[in-house]
């Protein structure tokens, strides 16, 4: 165990809401072993930049952890070549020219029938009847998962980051996330056969036509659904709530002087939607006076790094200064294949039509969430009033 500083925490509140503890650390152990989770936990934004790509310390390979238990040994718990074997495979599916001369037309088209479909109701569910959809039917064709609805999808994603998360041990979620574990694999095999005769460019289709194991396809297909859907749908409803409830930041986006994918970028800095990466420490590391054991877990705390005060002077949504943020820059692109990148390049600014319905983009707030909350998946809900002519009762992470 290593010998950082000792924070503890209430895991309820924590859970509920990181941000005190997180900035708490920051200021008085950046780097501190939580007992509550066995994890030595980074803080700030220039550690976690600087040691979440030394890989030779701090290894995404955790043959232990709850990961590669629930849902296989996927690429993002690889390193080195082993990695960068599988995300040669996979590329075919995720290239800019993929993106650009497949995915799109088909991203829109589905975007596009979702928009029609909410335009004759009075009241609609801005992450349920919107952002949910939306990123699940990407998601069903970018896997290859397309005999699923996209409610399964949804569900199916829910319940692995549950389980993923579940370092209390909670048998409950442990059941769900092997339930739709099986329901997945379900599907990959009724697909299989119709890929074999008919190959696209999804990723199951792919992967089938490589050399790749079967368990490491069905591995990086879960991997693809657990973190996929969840993302795009937060970023795509997030991004519209944070120009709502921001409205100057839209006028900038109206007069020019700033674009959707600015918006897209700045949300995913305030609220990452990948709040943590764990790896496991290879081999005994010294930082400073803190010794690190090898097998010591670490949390490499993004949601955090985020907020640091020492870059972003701890500001609410603002699209401009542009400025590096540790999620997209490090984690997302480089070590996911997720589909949130192709979603936001294809769909932008499709996906925040909504903000195009007829009286927007003026809005109102009813329960309006207090605080930013990164590191777990807490919501809560925000009523917004489009004009009086469109309702979407949102339930987001905490803002």
């Amino acid at each position: 165990m290593s010998n950082a500083p000792v924070f503890d925490i209430n895991v309820e509140s924590f859970w509920r809401d990181p941000y005190p503890d997180l900035r708490q650390m920051r200021k008085t152990a950046p780097v501190a072993f939580i007992p509550q989770l066995n994890a030595t936990v980074f803080t700030r934004r220039d550690d976690i930049r600087t040691h979440e790509k030394n890989i030779e310390v701090f290894s995404s390979y955790q043959p232990d952890g709850l990961m590669s238990i629930l849902m296989g040994e996927n690429l993002m718990r690889k390193d080195g070549e082993p990695h960068l074997a599988e995300r040669k495979i996979i590329f075919p599916t995720v290239s800019p020219k993929t993106v650009r001369d497949h995915w799109t037309n088909i991203f829109q088209k589905n975007c596009d029938r979702i928009i029609s479909d909410l335009l004759p109701i009075k009241a609609a569910d801005l992450v349920k009847d919107f952002a949910m959809p939306v990123s699940a039917e990407a998601l069903k064709t970018l896997t290859g998962l397309t005999n699923c609805t996209f409610q399964q999808m949804n569900d199916w994603s829910q319940a692995m980051i549950d389980g993923i998360a579940n370092y209390t041990g909670d048998t409950a979620i442990e059941s769900r996330c092997h339930e739709a574990t099986r329901a997945i694999d379900a599907c990959i095999d009724e697909r299989i056969e119709q890929l074999h005769n008919k190959p696209d460019f999804s990723l199951l289709s792919v992967m089938l036509r490589s050399e790749l194991p079967m368990e490491s396809t069905r591995a990086n297909i879960k991997l693809a659904i657990s973190g996929g859907q969840n993302e795009a749908r937060d970023v795509i409803a997030g991004t519209i709530w944070a120009l709502l409830s921001h409205p100057e930041q839209l006028k900038m986006i109206e007069a020019g002087k700033a674009n959707w994918v600015d918006a897209f970028e700045e949300y995913v800095r305030w609220l990452a939607p990948i709040g943590m990466s764990p790896r496991r420490v290879a081999k005994k590391y010294q930082i400073g006076d803190i010794t690190l054991e090898r097998e010591d877990r670490v949390f490499f705390m993004f949601s955090s790094a985020n907020h640091d005060e020492a870059e972003f002077d701890d500001r609410m949504y603002s699209i401009l200064p542009a400025t590096i943020h540790v999620p997209i820059s490090l984690l997302a692109q480089a070590r996911i294949f997720a589909p949130v990148p192709p979603l936001q390049k294809a769909l932008s600014p499709r996906w925040l039509c909504p903000l195009r319905f007829p009286g927007c983009p003026i809005s109102e707030f009813k329960n309006k969430p207090k605080s930013p909350s990164a590191a777990g998946h807490s919501a809560a809900s925000s009523t917004c009033r489009l004009s009086g002519i469109r309702y979407f009762e949102a339930t987001l992470p905490c803002l």
